[in-house]
């Protein structure tokens, strides 16, 4: 098949691919029903280690400051369809227009932006702590 034909049939499946996706509504970012859903998402990343004591839920449900059984901070977090957990040792939080930006020290998540009420905005730092 030449080049001329393949390239365009395979640009065009992909594009086809994505728009089926996000029209059947597999593109959409999850959403943390509750303190349980977040607690089952930290626990399955940490929770045989480390599992999560306490949970503190964004009103959007897009993230979730936990406090483990070891009383170390950490947070559950979308990422697309699915959830991140990590820890908030060494994290470094700056207030944004629309929430806080955490900047951690770890190349596969550096930092998280998250969309918080000015509520959230101004507790959610003293419920991390100093852990830079």
């Amino acid at each position: 098949m030449p080049l001329s034909i393949l390239g365009p049939m395979v640009v065009i499946g992909i594009a086809g691919i994505a728009i089926l996706l996000h029209l059947l509504g597999l593109s959409r970012t999850v959403t943390l029903a509750d303190n349980t859903a977040a607690r089952a998402a930290w626990d399955e990343e940490f929770g045989n280690e480390d599992p999560a004591r306490a949970v503190t839920l964004a009103h959007d449900g897009h993230a979730a400051l936990i406090e483990t059984a070891m009383g170390r901070p950490g947070i559950v977090f979308a990422m697309g369809a699915d959830t991140a957990a990590r820890y908030l040792d060494g994290a470094r939080v700056t207030p944004i227009a629309d929430g806080l930006r955490i900047d951690l020290p770890d190349f596969t998540a550096p930092h998280i932006k998250l969309h918080l009420d000015a509520g959230e905005a101004a507790r959610w730092p003293d419920l991390i702590g100093d852990n830079a």
